[in-house]
């Protein structure tokens, strides 16, 4: 559902009680975290449990599974997901008590009011960006706050109060989020078509980043990815605004152009050129061209800070990864297994070519799971030409989240689209066959990768499980 926003946005310590409907998800549960660190007493409620809600939990917020209209009693300020919807009981029995509602955007602002807020906002990798900006702050002691829309794995959770003055946040454009936030800096990473059950139409869509380019307060920077069109165009924008603009990307005009990403393992090496013709050698524990692409956006945010470029590769060299995104969940009989985030198909074919450069001469396998029916019938078609980079594909139900069915937007139209013979294109409309199809297809030396923003995460384990064991 959607919440307004209001106006004004309370600063934290003035939101009284807060309760989080839908707590355990990736946005509200950080959030839930800053508020418990600035003293705020915090509840929450999800619809299933999760091992989020029990880390919150253990962390001394109070966590209901199940949603019941009693469990606001006591709260002032009510948080609510977009996820939710407009007939759960918590919600309707907020507005009868007259309670303080809150979309996500507005209680992340309330806690960022008083930093100096580094916005990592783009279609795609803005989860990653944040994560290694949020690893190199930390390694040249800075100590950010920060709101990541994943678990860093690096310190085990999405959010930290720090501290120092910056906040690291993800700035989300699936809800307008973005436009609530006045960073100091921003970074965008791609702008590319999407959500449009949202925005409509893709001019829309883009018009919102023009709108949280506009947001910028004075004085602040952009770091965009040249590479991207829609991101260079944004750098345009601000360039005539005033706003200093520095650009990342191949191409020569890049203040930080990168040469080829060379594979090194389960990492990768890339050679960042400076202006005034330094290099800087950027090593990285994950694969893929668009990781180090992130990696000098991050990069860049920090050098245009002052922050020491040596300390600053060095964080960016001990990151690990962000949980769901080309993390790696074991190995048994000699196959690899991943997991990864990616539903739009521009990230499907960003980390099935990141999975390329892992697998050499094995086989990639892939399980996918479209997410959402308004992007199946937007993407479907696209989805299934990216997952042709794979060798197998399994294509599962769509993953509905807060969508209903629409008859003809389904699996089949994604697996219809896929370039590969018939015999390796297959539908499993029954999850729990899934890890068993994949192990019996897999042999030493392959790689098996499930996909999705949905529950195909929960595959991964039992993948493993099924071929032996995870070592």
């Amino acid at each position: 559902m959607r919440v307004p926003v209001p106006d004004p946005i309370l600063p934290a310590a003035e939101l009284g009680r807060v309760h989080l409907i839908g707590i355990g998800g990736a946005g509200l549960s950080g959030i839930a975290r800053l508020l418990h660190a600035r003293g705020v007493a915090v509840s929450g409620s999800d619809a299933t449990d999760s091992a989020t809600l029990q880390a919150l939990a253990a962390e001394g917020v109070r966590c209901h599974v199940g949603h019941a209209a009693g469990q606001v009693a006591g709260a002032d300020t009510v948080v609510v997901s977009t996820a939710v919807r407009d007939d759960n009981p918590e919600v309707l029995e907020a507005r009868h008590r007259g309670l303080r509602l809150l979309p996500r955007s507005a209680a992340l602002e309330s806690v960022m009011s008083d930093r100096r807020v580094l916005a990592v906002a783009g279609t795609h990798g803005k989860t990653t960006t944040t994560s290694l900006l949020t690893m190199a702050l930390l390694t040249t002691g800075v100590d950010p706050s920060y709101a990541i829309g994943g678990e860093l794995a690096d310190t085990g959770t999405n959010a930290h109060l720090g501290m120092g003055d910056l906040f690291v946040a993800e700035a989300d454009e699936s809800d307008g989020a973005f436009l609530v936030y006045s960073p100091h800096a921003a970074v965008v990473t791609s702008v590319d078509a999407d959500h449009l059950d949202v925005w409509g139409t893709e001019q829309a869509y883009r018009a919102a980043f023009v709108s949280f380019i506009d947001r910028l307060v004075d004085g602040a920077f952009l770091v965009v990815a040249g590479d991207d069109p829609g991101a260079a165009k944004l750098g345009d924008h601000a360039r005539a605004r005033g706003i200093e603009v520095l650009v990342v990307g191949s191409g020569s005009a890049a203040e930080l152009r990168l040469d080829t990403t060379v594979p090194d393992g389960d990492g990768s090496h890339t050679l960042v050129h400076r202006r005034d013709g330094s290099a800087l050698a950027l090593h990285l524990q994950v694969p893929g061209r668009h990781y180090a692409v992130d990696a000098a956006l991050a990069l860049g945010v920090g050098l245009r800070l002052g922050l020491e470029e040596r300390l600053l590769l060095d964080g960016l060299a001990a990151f690990t990864g962000t949980r769901r995104r080309m993390e790696r969940k074991g190995e048994a009989a000699g196959v690899r297994v991943y997991d990864s985030y990616a539903h739009h198909p521009v990230e499907i074919a960003g980390d099935l070519a990141a999975a390329r450069t892992l697998v050499g001469n094995g086989s990639l396998l892939v399980c996918f799971q479209p997410h959402l029916v308004s992007r199946v019938r937007a993407f479907g078609e696209a989805m299934g030409t990216a997952l042709g980079a794979a060798d197998e594909v399994i294509v599962m139900d769509v993953y509905l989240a807060r969508e209903d069915p629409e008859p003809g937007v389904d699996a089949g139209l994604v697996a219809r689209a896929v370039p590969l013979p018939a015999d390796r294109v297959q539908l499993a409309p029954d999850p729990g066959l899934v890890p068993a199809m994949l192990a019996e297809r897999a042999s030493p030396g392959d790689l098996v990768l499930t996909l999705g923003a949905g529950d195909v995460t929960a595959l991964a384990p039992l993948v493993l499980a099924e071929l032996g064991g995870a070592t």
